[in-house]
């Protein structure tokens, strides 16, 4: 797999994809009101500071993924437990994302069909579209991420149509004052979905050209967040801040209140296409972070078993993480789980490395392998 190449354009797309995901249909920013596009973009200033970590931590080691480079910086012991850590997180990241699909499959089009059949068949497309490697993945990401932004400007159209449609349920700005959006960035606004983004350190050695690095990074983190506060906007127009706030998939329930000339109705069907485009994305980048992962840790011949071994661990868990949505939504946006997974794994894990190898390049170059 490692001989395989993509081009900045398919990585672009994998990782826009990845970032926009579900977070499209989630209510971004809820608890900030009328302001919670100001919270996305908030976290999209801060998402391209952390994008500039790591960016250039992937500069510094171009050749490794970010597993492979944390035992160079800090040492064969102490890596492995941390590299451990970073596994678990993976493989528990994509079964949260087989979740949402699940959920979202059950409640809306297929209601009597058990959750496990959804999951299981989407993973089973999942690992046999990874199994032909990166560039079958990078090819997937061309085709798909049209369709998804097809869908997306189809249903921003359509909203417009709507009469309840409205830009004053977005005044006053700052209503609230600033304490709501501060609360939202920090750490939630910054780690989803922007913070998610270190993924994409597993897919720069992949690059046939290594000179778009930070390019890609920072061009990723900039038209997610343009195109996530554009839907917040709108969505907040059509539902106002109450509904927005409380309601699980304010996309889908503005796109259902979508009705032309009396006759063209239930455009459900493109928020369902969006969903399974986004998880796609979502699950197949951290399937394929923790199989790149697995196999340069333990130096095995070749991923494609590792493939079909988190397949059949990510199914189950995704079934096993939560009783039902209402708890699989609190834990996965709870306070506890963004401070002691999303922060550590993805901020400060990330910075201390940088700095790390900062210093060994500076006043140890020899002996620093970059």
């Amino acid at each position: 797999m490692k001989q395989q190449k993509i081009s900045a354009l398919q990585l672009f797309y994998v990782i826009a994809g990845f970032e926009l995901g579900t977070t499209m249909l989630f209510g971004f920013g809820a608890e900030a009101k009328q302001d919670a596009w100001l919270v996305i973009v908030l976290g999209m200033l801060n998402g391209l500071i952390l994008m500039g970590v790591f960016t250039q931590l992937s500069v510094y080691y171009p050749d490794d993924t970010f597993v492979s480079m944390i035992p160079k910086i800090m040492g064969k012991y102490l890596s492995y437990p941390l590299i451990m850590v970073y596994i678990f997180y993976f493989i528990y990241a994509a079964a949260r994302g087989c979740r949402d699909l699940g959920e979202l499959i059950t409640t809306t089009i297929l209601v009597d069909t058990p959750t496990v059949v959804v999951i299981g068949s989407f993973m089973v497309l999942m690992i046999y579209c990874l199994r032909g490697g990166i560039e079958t993945f990078g090819r997937m990401g061309e085709m798909v991420f049209p369709i998804y932004i097809m869908s997306l400007i189809v249903i921003w159209i359509l909203l417009f149509s709507i009469e309840s449609f409205n830009l004053k349920n977005l005044t006053p700005v700052l209503g609230n004052g600033v304490k709501p959006i501060l609360k939202e960035v920090y750490p939630g606004g910054i780690n989803f979905p922007f913070g998610e983004t270190f993924i994409i350190m597993m897919f720069f050695p992949f690059l046939n050209s290594k000179r778009n690095i930070r390019k890609i990074g920072m061009f990723v983190i900039l038209v997610g967040g343009v195109l996530l506060a554009i839907n917040s906007i709108i969505v907040l127009s059509v539902l106002g801040p109450e509904i927005y706030g409380k309601d699980f998939f304010p996309l889908l329930t503005a796109t259902r209140m979508v009705s032309i000339a009396d006759f063209l109705e239930r455009f459900d069907v493109l928020i369902i296409l969006m969903m399974v485009a986004g998880v796609f994305f979502k699950v197949g980048s951290w399937t394929f972070g923790a199989s790149i992962a697995i196999y340069q840790l333990f130096k095995l011949n070749h991923s494609k078993s590792i493939l079909l071994a988190l397949g059949c661990i990510i199914t189950p868990l995704s079934l096993l993480i939560a009783t039902d949505f209402v708890e699989h939504l609190e834990i996965g946006l709870g306070y506890n789980y963004f401070l002691y997974f999303h922060v550590p794994l993805q901020i400060i894990v990330p910075i201390m490395l940088l700095c790390i190898a900062f210093i060994r390049k500076k006043f140890n170059p020899e002996n620093s392998s970059v």
